[in-house]
C-alpha cells in the first residue's frame, strides 16, 4: 500500500537575511506611506538576496504578514 507523500508547510512571515518580521515592517510601511522602494531603502529588507520582495510586494498590497506558499517575482 502506498501511502501519499509529505507535503512540507511553508511559512514565510520574515526578511530572513535582516531578520525582521512582516508584522513589524507593515505598520511602518503604512504609517510612513511607504512603497517597497522605500522599504528596501529604509530598512535593507528585500535588499540582500531578494527573496522577500514578492512578499513585501504582496504584504504592502494585501496587508498579509504571513504567507504559506512561495512567491516569486
Amino acid at each position: 500500500m502506498a501511502t501519499a507523500p509529505v507535503v512540507p508547510i511553508v511559512s514565510v512571515t520574515m526578511c530572513v537575511c535582516r531578520r525582521t518580521p512582516f508584522a513589524r515592517l507593515l505598520p511602518l510601511a503604512r504609517e510612513r506611506g511607504w512603497a517597497l522602494e522605500d522599504i528596501l531603502r529604509e530598512t535593507g529588507c528585500g535588499d540582500n538576496c531578494g527573496l522577500c520582495r514578492p512578499y513585501l510586494r504582496r504584504m504592502l498590497a494585501t496587508g498579509q504578514t504571513a504567507f504559506t506558499e512561495l512567491l516569486t517575482d
